[in-house]
């Protein structure tokens, strides 16, 4: 009498083969990464935003001068005590600091991102857990790699002298907006429909559906409203 054997294991997979996967076949990963760790993708990203600013730093200056001037024209007008001394001193701290912000940055912003999304998939019955709502997070900002090479790749192309916005080197709506003229409301929000944030929301919808075990429409819309809270802190923050 034939006896049945036994399933076989899932083949392991690396997490480097997950960083590749994340891009071709999202669900898989998702699907293989339920229960797992969030601390080796984590820091292959905080390491790729590292290498990535103070390779392209140079590249960004122009960026960085003209975003910094413009906030600068800003807080002053809201705070006629606020001295062009004093944001110049500002200026330069951030300048000999930005490394550090990347650094911790990258990983407060997925934890935020991830603690969102367990709070929002709660409304639609998800029921993954707090750590893989982070694993959900973390592989979602892994386009932002990709967006940060485009970037790069844009920023050689480009006359240094039309680098006049923090969108200039993304492929977002703020890319055709005039900063100087646009209201400032209206230009975040354009910068917000970009390619890669929108694939990053994708993403979370996608992971959320997978681990969370709700519908891929479901899955969507609370992705579709991650990217309104997102949108309305950076209005909150940067107003």
């Amino acid at each position: 009498m034939a006896t049945s054997l036994p399933p076989a294991a899932p083949a392991k997979v690396s997490v480097w083969e997950d960083v590749v996967d994340i891009f071709t076949s999202p669900v898989e990963v998702f699907v293989r990464r339920i229960g797992g760790d969030v601390w080796i993708p984590m820091g292959i990203l905080v390491l790729f935003s590292a290498v990535f600013y103070f390779a392209t730093k140079g590249l960004m200056q122009p960026i960085f001068d003209t975003e910094f001037a413009r906030g600068a024209a800003r807080a002053m007008a809201k705070n006629p005590q606020i001295t062009a001394e004093q944001m110049e001193q500002g200026r330069a701290m951030m300048q000999k600091v930005g490394g550090v912000f990347v650094i911790i940055g990258v990983p407060i912003s997925i934890a935020f991102v991830g603690i969102i999304l367990w709070l929002v998939g709660k409304l639609f019955g998800a029921t993954e857990s707090v750590g893989d709502a982070m694993v959900i997070a973390t592989y979602a900002w892994f386009p932002r790699i990709i967006s940060m090479i485009v970037s790069a790749v844009i920023a050689v192309m480009v006359d240094p002298s039309k680098l006049n916005s923090m969108f200039s080197v993304t492929l977002s709506a703020g890319k055709f907006l005039d900063p100087d003229t646009t209201g400032h409301a209206m230009f975040l929000m354009a910068g917000r429909l970009d390619v890669f944030i929108l694939w990053q929301t994708a993403l979370l919808g996608l992971g959320l559906s997978v681990m969370g075990k709700i519908s891929r429409a479901n899955g969507l819309i609370a992705a579709a409203i991650m990217w309104v809270v997102g949108s309305g802190m950076i209005l909150a923050f940067q107003r």
